[in-house]
């Protein structure tokens, strides 16, 4: 089993386009999982806000990795491939088995974000190769943005409750 650090080193030694298969199959397994997020906070009736976030959250992640993968048939002429788990859905794992609570689910996926987005930002610090520097600048973005959501539907729900 992987855990973070081992990620990221492995990361580090990837060239462009492997790092471009890992973010397109990463996208994919993020859909998946904020689709299971989807019929988890649905079959729990935690809200249909909730459930509309995690389908947008699954909506954009596909959406990233068709276009991704898109660029990368073109400029590699082959689908994609990566066996290094994503950082995304990593940390989630057994949390998510284990939450029942809106709360609960919210605070595991926007920790979740959080540290991908570090991590991809640590990675941009660390690498030398400059496109390589832009690809994980723009990744730690992307997941800063899911965060972000996930942060605002977290303090509807704060805001509710007081």
């Amino acid at each position: 089993m992987y855990d973070v650090d081992e990620i990221i080193e492995t990361l580090q030694k990837l060239n462009y386009e492997e790092v471009l298969a890992y973010w397109i199959e990463s996208e994919k397994e993020e859909a998946k999982f904020y689709r299971k997020l989807t019929k988890r906070a649905r079959d729990l009736g935690l809200g249909e806000g909730l459930v509309k976030t995690f389908e947008k959250l699954a909506e954009d992640s596909l959406e990233h990795a068709k276009d991704l993968e898109g660029q990368f048939r073109v400029k590699y002429g082959r689908k994609p491939r990566s066996e290094v788990p994503p950082l995304e859905v990593l940390p989630l794992l057994d949390k998510f088995e284990r939450a029942d609570q809106l709360e609960e689910i919210l605070k595991a996926a926007m920790e979740s974000e959080l540290i991908a987005h570090e991590s991809y930002k640590l990675l941009a610090e660390r690498v030398g190769d400059e496109e390589l520097k832009k690809l994980y600048a723009k990744l730690a973005e992307v997941e800063w943005g899911h965060y972000e959501l996930l942060k605002k539907r977290y303090e509807e729900l704060k805001v509710r409750a007081i």
